[in-house]
């Protein structure tokens, strides 16, 4: 079945609460941003953002990114939630993703891992999305796993990029874990923390070689709970800590010593239980590829510092803390 394109049959697909349009699109994350809406934690209420494609429809058609006008990667928001002070947390359980029925694969002159190998030019595509399935050549398919691909909430100083680098309370960070079924905790910076989500995802090898996987329009559909006293240093997915830092050893260590500190701290293992199955059974792996620095200005799309990703088994921690920490 192909999805209807319409905003007003997007809302209709993703069945919420409240909706809010791919018009309130902002370029940044900023805590000097006036709200689109309130809610209030904990009420199961659910939340639709809907993010647009517009800068990959004109890079297409346009064929340079210096011709696009569109914002690179915008996010929908901010909402501000009742309650939320700098020290709490966001639970931000994501129900749904309904995407349109294409996403788009392209290439930019510095941008990605492979950018030396397609030459340094620009290059796009427009990927077909039907029937659960994105398919990426005319022999070549594979399932829909959509994803967001930059959430956060606001930092307390200055602005947060939606492109690069990734920061202490969200950004682009590209985790596939930020998928249905999964909740995401958030730092909060700023009063109320004001929640903004995009750059959603049809599916996205981890890692993302290409630093454009198959981004596509949608609707995230998502209910907000509040952690107070949760202070995390940095976002996680379940029981996926984040490690952001520079360099990438710093991102490493960080995102291993909130797992540990996750065991320790909160579920009352001893140092040494902690420190032994974490060498067992703590898998690592790079998360988005869009560093933890502002990139040099004569390299915009060269990251630098590492996101990481640091994943504790649901075995470990027992069916009980899994399915109370989403899912991993």
């Amino acid at each position: 079945m192909t999805m209807s394109v319409t905003s007003a049959n997007l809302q209709g697909q993703s069945g919420v609460d409240h909706f809010l349009p791919k018009e309130l699109g902002k370029p940044e994350f900023n805590a000097a941003t006036e709200p689109e809406l309130t809610v209030r934690p904990g009420t199961g209420e659910t939340i639709g953002f809907e993010t647009d494609d517009e800068m990959y429809v004109q890079l297409h058609e346009r064929g340079s990114l210096e011709k696009v006008t569109a914002a690179i990667n915008a996010i929908t928001g901010p909402v501000y939630v009742e309650g939320a002070e700098p020290g709490d947390a966001l639970k931000v359980t994501i129900h749904d993703i309904v995407l349109k029925e294409h996403g788009w694969s392209a290439a930019v002159p510095g941008m990605g891992a492979l950018d030396d190998r397609m030459g340094g030019g620009t290059f796009s595509r427009k990927i077909p999305i039907e029937d659960g399935q994105v398919q990426l050549t005319e022999s070549v398919a594979t399932p829909v796993l959509p994803m967001i691909g930059c959430i956060g909430t606001a930092p307390a100083e200055g602005t947060g990029s939606t492109l690069m680098p990734s920061f202490d309370s969200g950004g682009n960070m590209d985790l596939t874990g930020a998928a249905p079924g999964s909740s995401v905790y958030l730092p909060v910076r700023v009063p109320g923390a004001l929640l903004s989500i995009g750059d959603l995802h049809a599916v996205m090898a981890r890692g993302e070689s290409s630093f454009v996987a198959i981004e596509a329009a949608g609707v995230a559909v998502v209910s907000v709970d509040l952690v107070k006293g949760m202070t995390p240093r940095a976002p996680r997915v379940g029981s996926c800590f984040i490690g952001i830092g520079n360099p990438v050893q710093e991102s490493i260590r960080r995102g291993y010593e909130d797992a540990f500190d996750f065991l320790v701290d909160d579920h009352g293992w001893s140092k040494e239980d902690a420190y032994v199955v974490m060498s067992a059974v703590a898998h690592s792996e790079l998360g988005g590829p869009t560093g933890s620095e502002a990139p040099d200005p004569l390299h915009p799309f060269r990251p630098v510092g590492a996101v990481t990703v640091h994943r504790l088994p649901k075995r470990v921690l027992g069916e009980e803390a899994a399915r109370a920490d989403g899912r991993l």
